[in-house]
């Protein structure tokens, strides 16, 4: 109900979601969210933990106060990346969420290992816990906002598709669960002279380090270049394969400047027979076509095909299970079927992924031996190209 509430008030356009205007939006709104939640809950265990002398429920209010920290970070990381682009950013500053997301996660980190130090320290010259009954009631009751935290943080960071909100999300998680130990712990204080708090301390601090890093992985990942999802892909491929006079796609290369922005390059074959200008603008078409249905902006190559005959079309079927018995990843495109001086010869591009650990010889050898199944086959003339590795498909 507040959620929805709150998303009323304060995104404009909410439903929009893939909108640059309401992103940000969205991404402010969960920044501020989270710094007011965390500021409440950081004073309210400052509190409690100098009352007590808990240094579990004192390093766990630094937890807070860092991932108050956490929602300053994501607020200008949002706001950076809706700058538009500019000279020394042609592609825009949308990895700016992404290069938000590494700070938050190494602010994590940072303040996990401060805790486990604290906390080691308290193992070596343990005190006495004093937490009475209002303490307790009150160091429970932060898990119930930081339940609703994750809840807000695991709805708009689906909404909007964002790591960064995501990480939050898992932050939020195991801050519930770091609170939970450190509570638990103060309470069996009571009846042991054994460092329970201390011990608390150091297994919530691992918590919050082993998500500091999980988040780090899965948003430093898309700054160094992750290859698309094949979902992304597939529906590249087949929204192409829809626009008038594209008769294939493939060498399609995607790289990732932010959240739903995407550039792409990918090779069309057209009909070489068709008009040069009537190519040029059935591929102009097709990448304002892609530009209206998916966040990607789209360059196309020109690729001249032969019209498909029954004879060529026979041979190509055959060429493509030969490639799929070898390896279900290998593509072929630029297909022709020529007879000059009337010899038959079939002339393609292979392209291999580059996970395949074959040399170039050891798959022609390959690609022969499955030819032979089929009787008076056409002498073969083909390329071999290894994709790049950058989301080459």
């Amino acid at each position: 109900m507040i959620q929805k509430l709150l998303i009323r008030l304060f995104v404009h356009d909410h439903e929009h979601t893939d909108t640059p205007a309401v992103r940000l939006e969205y991404g402010i709104l969960s920044g501020y969210t989270g710094l007011a939640v965390n500021v409440l809950l950081a004073a309210i265990k400052f509190a409690v933990g100098l009352i007590s002398g808990s240094v579990a429920i004192a390093a766990d209010a630094v937890n807070n106060l860092s991932d108050a920290g956490n929602s300053i970070v994501t607020v200008f990381g949002f706001k950076l990346a809706a700058k538009p682009a500019d000279r020394e950013h042609p592609f825009g500053h949308g990895r700016f969420e992404y290069v938000a997301g590494v700070v938050v996660a190494v602010i994590i980190v940072a303040m996990g290992l401060n805790f486990l130090v604290e906390s080691i320290q308290r193992i070596v010259t343990p005190h006495k816990v004093n937490m009475s009954g209002v303490l307790t009631a009150i160091v429970a009751g932060s898990l119930l906002f930081k339940a609703w935290l994750f809840f807000f943080y695991r709805k708009i960071g689906g909404l909007i598709k964002s790591r960064t909100i995501h990480a939050m999300a898992f932050d939020s998680l195991s801050d519930m669960a770091g609170t939970a130990v450190v509570l638990l712990a103060a309470l069996a204080d009571r009846f042991t002279a054994f460092p329970v708090d201390g011990c608390a301390g150091v297994l919530a601090a691992l918590l919050v380090i082993y998500g500091g890093v999980k988040i780090l992985r899965e948003t430093i990942n898309p700054l160094l270049g992750e290859p698309p999802g094949p979902e992304l892909v597939e529906e590249l491929r087949s929204h192409l394969l829809k626009c008038r006079g594209i008769r294939g796609v493939h060498d399609i290369i995607m790289h990732n400047y932010g959240p739903n922005q995407y550039f792409a390059t990918a090779h069309a074959e057209v009909d070489l027979d068709t008009d040069i200008y009537a190519v040029h603008d059935l591929l102009e078409q097709a990448e304002a076509e892609i530009g209206k249905h998916m966040p990607v902006h789209l360059l196309l190559h020109c690729d001249p095909c032969h019209a498909s005959g029954p004879r060529t079309r026979e041979w190509q079927d055959k060429v493509e299970n030969a490639a799929a018995e070898i390896n279900p990843m290998f593509k072929v495109y630029d297909f022709r079927f020529r007879r000059e001086g009337g010899t038959p010869r079939l002339e393609f591009e292979l392209l291999v992924p580059s996970t395949c650990s074959a040399d170039t010889g050891e798959i022609r050898t390959q690609f022969a031996a499955a030819m032979k199944r089929y009787p008076a086959a056409p002498r073969l003339d083909f390329k071999i190209v290894h994709s790049s590795g950058s989301g080459q498909q």
